[in-house]
């Protein structure tokens, strides 16, 4: 039970980070590969700050981090002419040095002794029957806002123009939206997911390291791609739980690999495998019938 409680709180942590590539890949279409370190980045702010005495305004530091990471993200892209996937490479890989500078040159912090948004609800809910599950109440506090915001904000004549510019730019500039100022604010809203997943990881384990956000952008599209495989068609609240659903999915095939003894360098092969299952389940499943008509025929030809 400790296990898929354990499993839960992960995935919930990590589906802000999906939520945030739902914003930014699914409504702006724009596949931002920045995702590893500015995880990271949230993690290492958030740490600092919590570090420093001030567990509640970590949160909104590594918020405001991660916003800046999206707009130095989106600017390459809009207004030095940068390919998106590239900007993507070269924020990600500026963020590790940047990220080792804010951790004052260590590749660990260690919080232990660490006052922290958990540690505060834990003394909170002194000894009463919610005790123990204080981690899974703020993630899901947390997931819940986020849903709420993307619902409410998608809604909203900037949101509808976000969604606008991802399904198409030529509309948008033909309808007097500024598509530049819509990539700007997107991937500044979903970069701010992303560091609060970070910071929220990092508080919950007590601890960061330099490679806490690696495989993240990997995680969180395969978790969405699951998502999608649940609930992919209806409303934006809908789609937005099926991500959160995703990235809980996700972590519990982590659980379960673990349960079997796997070997923790085996993880990212399992990683990689769902992202596989995840991007070619659809079309193998569009394949199939074609697939089973072409062997029926061919038995057919042999039993002739």
């Amino acid at each position: 039970m400790t296990i898929l409680q354990t499993a839960l709180e992960l995935g919930l942590i990590s589906s802000l980070t999906v939520l945030a590539l739902f914003l930014s890949y699914s409504m702006l279409n724009v596949c931002d590969l920045s995702t590893d370190g500015c995880f990271t980045l949230g993690a290492c702010v958030g740490a600092v700050v919590a570090i420093s005495g001030h567990p509640y305004l970590s949160i909104l530091a590594a918020m405001c981090a991660g916003m800046f990471s999206g707009l130095i993200t989106a600017f390459l892209q809009t207004k030095m002419g940068i390919d998106s996937l590239l900007a993507g490479i070269i924020v990600n890989t500026a963020l590790y040095s940047i990220n080792i500078a804010i951790m004052g040159n260590a590749s660990l912090l260690n919080m232990n002794k660490t006052e922290t948004v958990f540690t505060r609800l834990k003394e909170f809910l002194g000894e009463t029957v919610f005790a123990e599950e204080y981690k899974l109440f703020i993630a899901l506090i947390a997931v819940v806002m986020v849903v709420l915001f993307l619902s409410l904000f998608l809604r909203t004549r900037l949101g509808l123009a976000i969604r606008a510019t991802g399904n198409n730019p030529d509309m948008v500039r033909s309808s007097s939206i500024n598509p530049v100022f819509t990539t700007l604010v997107g991937l500044c809203i979903a970069n701010a997911f992303t560091a609060l997943s970070g910071c929220l990881l990092a508080q919950s384990q007590k601890s960061v390291n330099i490679d806490i956000g690696t495989g993240m952008v990997t995680i969180a599209l395969a978790s969405l791609l699951i998502g999608n495989a649940f609930l992919g068609k209806g409303n934006i609240p809908l789609r937005a739980l099926g991500a959160v659903l995703g990235a809980i999915v996700f972590r519990l095939v982590y659980t379960i690999a673990l349960r079997f003894n796997m070997p923790a360098f085996m993880l990212k092969l399992v990683s990689s495998v769902i992202v596989i299952i995840a991007i070619a389940g659809p079309y193998l499943k569009q394949q199939y019938p074609l697939v089973k008509r072409r062997m029926a025929h061919r038995f057919a030809k042999e039993g002739k």
